[in-house]
């Protein structure tokens, strides 16, 4: 296992998980809430009903005269319901009991003569009464309901509605449970296909029946596998050139070191050193375009940005002030082969490219114009531009031979060389100015130069903001 891997935190629970402890959690607190919101309603409800019926039976004894009520003109009623036995009624009359029913206590069910309705304790049994004053003076009846029996047919109506409730939850359950797993189906399969990759398959994800949501984290996957594929590419380039370029001074070296260590003369052994240091001189200078190269097609293959270390970037830089410096140190290179170097720069110029890179395109650039031009040839450097860096333009120019126009077209390929040239080099020169070129978007132009007769090369950075983008 990886650092980076060890690092991430692992939930205990899946995605599907998650959503399913979250919906059916929510829902249980919704179903509660429904629950209670039930119960307080209906409570009141039937208390509002069940006051209405006591009001009702004490509306009946009111009408009643205390003399059709007393003794046997008071029948006890037939029992038509089972809770009607847990209805009392009682008739006071000068604070005497003088009616009641057969399931009344004794004591006054009310607490008070005052009429109205309240809930009254009486022998350890709760009763809700309702007290209002008779046909005749001072009378007083009082109709009583038990609250168990309330409570009783409160339980009775909410279990026919809790009941189908709790038999629906599971299905309601085991529903989302299937759309859920339904919802998350895409990310398993993504998941599932990733994992079935080889380790060196980076084709594109099939995006056929994703949904919206998962769509751009399959165009991330894609991104970065194509990036990869470019930088894995880059990689193979980088070992295949180094492979194929670098055999030929190796060789050489090793040739010249043979001769040397053979030569019994001393001119001939100083002679043969001599060009042994000058194929390690080439080999550096080989090693060091291959890595350059290297870098630069791995900065393309990461979208143009600077990796850690890395010289990409929006700059700016002076480009007068590194064309000035730079043609300093070649001027010895320059005055040993009778060529010389002019700079022309009305100021300083700024362009959106850091300093290192801009060294390293404006180095390949002379750098090929003195190798190829002959002795006593000029090689002039011109630059234009303002100070923003909108607009800027770097000409290079030399009164070399030039090139012919089927070899223009092949300018930038690797290892390709004009035929007939006597300067050792392995073409990777223009091939690292070229991805330079590109990775910050410059306009470039290789023609035949009008005042010296050689080649010209155009570079234009058309707008600050633009160019600097990779």
């Amino acid at each position: 296992m990886s650092p980076s891997a060890a690092a991430v935190p692992k939930s205990g629970l899946s995605l599907q998980a998650r959503l399913l402890a979250t919906v059916l959690g929510l829902l249980g607190v919704v179903w509660l809430g429904v629950a209670v919101s039930t119960w307080m309603d209906t409570g009141h409800e039937l208390d509002e009903l069940l006051d209405a019926h006591l009001a009702q039976a004490a509306a009946l004894l009111v009408t009643q005269r205390l003399d059709d009520l007393e003794g046997d003109n008071f029948p006890a009623p037939p029992t038509l319901h089972k809770y009607q036995t847990r209805v009392a009624i009682q008739v006071w009359h000068a604070g005497r009991l003088v009616v009641r029913s057969s399931n009344a206590p004794e004591t006054a069910l009310g607490m008070d003569d005052r009429p109205g309705l309240r809930t009254s304790l009486v022998q350890g049994e709760t009763w809700r009464v309702l007290t209002t004053p008779g046909r005749e003076a001072d009378v007083v009846i009082h109709v009583g309901e038990l609250e168990s029996a309330r409570h009783d047919i409160l339980l009775a109506s909410l279990r026919s509605i809790a009941l189908p409730m709790l038999l629906a939850f599971p299905l309601l359950a085991l529903g989302i449970w299937w759309a859920v797993r339904g919802a998350v189906m895409p990310l398993r399969r993504l998941g599932q296909a990733v994992a079935d990759r080889r380790p060196e398959s980076l084709e594109p994800l099939s995006v056929v029946s994703v949904p919206p949501e998962v769509a751009p984290l399959v165009d991330a996957l894609n991104d970065l596998f194509e990036r990869m594929t470019a930088m894995l590419a880059s990689e193979r380039r980088f070992t295949a050139d180094a492979a194929h370029e670098l055999r030929t001074p190796i060789a050489a070296i090793r040739m010249q070191a043979q001769v040397a260590q053979g030569a019994s003369a001393e001119p001939e052994r100083a002679q043969a050193l001599a060009a042994t240091l000058k194929g390690c001189d080439r080999a550096v200078r080989l090693v060091e375009q291959l890595l350059q190269l290297a870098r630069l097609e791995g900065e393309a293959a990461r979208g143009g940005q600077a990796g850690p270390g890395g010289d990409a970037g929006n700059g700016p830089c002076d480009l007068t002030a590194m064309a000035r410096s730079l043609l300093a140190d070649l001027e010895p290179l320059a005055h040993a082969r009778g060529q010389s170097l002019v700079l022309q720069a009305p100021g300083p110029v700024s362009v959106p490219m850091p300093l290192a890179l801009a060294q390293v395109l404006l180095r390949n650039l002379i750098d090929n114009a003195l190798r190829y031009s002959p002795p006593g040839a000029q090689v002039q450097v011109r630059l234009q531009g303002q100070t923003s860096g909108r607009g800027a333009t770097l000409v290079v120019e030399d009164s070399g031979p030039g090139l012919p126009p089927e070899a223009l077209t092949r300018l930038g390929e690797r290892f390709f060389r004009v035929l007939g040239t006597a300067q050792a080099g392995s073409g990777l020169g223009w091939s690292i100015v070229q991805r330079l070129v590109r990775l910050y978007r410059l306009n470039l132009t290789v023609d035949r130069s009008v005042a010296l007769g050689g080649l010209r090369v155009t570079l234009v950075w058309s707008d600050a903001s633009e160019s600097a983008e990779a």
